[in-house]
């Protein structure tokens, strides 16, 4: 059995779910119906970090809110998908685009919805407010929830696996 190091070494993308691992799963509804959602800032500067390897990003959410694809422009996420209820199909659509394996990506979900590709991919990677099925399911559950972390902690675990964490930490104290 492969470690989780040597799984998150062969890392080329990272996909990720919003509701629940980007955010912490709450959404405000405004009363003009408007959604709003937090985001953590750690994890964006994580992710811009492990862009800067070469590793690729993506977001398949079944959600459509334009909060988050105003956030994904933000970030630069190189891949945008939305309202998808069959994540499989955005995954696969994924794959014919980057020409990559499905053993090359790593997924981060918090629900059901997702094992479809967690099941697929060479990584797959829960939040520990998922629940325990989802979890069981996951090669690696990250310590910090959803919203708080998670997704920062799996990228400077990835950035570690490559070998690229310790140089863009020397980057920072130069």
């Amino acid at each position: 059995m492969q470690t989780i190091t040597e799984l998150a070494k062969r890392t080329r993308l990272l996909i990720m779910d919003v509701d629940g691992v980007l955010t912490d799963g709450r959404i405000f509804i405004t009363a003009g119906g408007e959604e709003i959602k937090a985001f953590n800032t750690l994890d964006g500067h994580g992710m811009k970090m492990l862009q800067s390897t070469g590793v690729q990003l993506a977001i398949i959410t079944g959600r459509a809110a334009p909060g988050v694809a105003h956030r994904a422009r933000g970030l630069g996420i190189d891949h945008y998908y939305e309202g998808i209820h069959d994540k499989r199909e955005a995954f696969a659509d994924l794959l014919q685009k980057t020409g990559l394996a499905a053993s090359e990506c790593a997924y981060i979900g918090d629900d059901v919805i997702d094992l479809p590709v967690m099941s697929k991919v060479g990584l797959a990677v829960a939040v520990p407010g998922a629940p325990s099925f989802v979890q069981q399911h996951a090669h690696f559950v990250t310590g910090s929830s959803g919203g708080n972390g998670a997704v920062r902690e799996l990228c400077e675990l990835i950035l570690q696996a490559q070998g690229n964490f310790d140089r863009l930490m020397a980057s920072y104290l130069a």
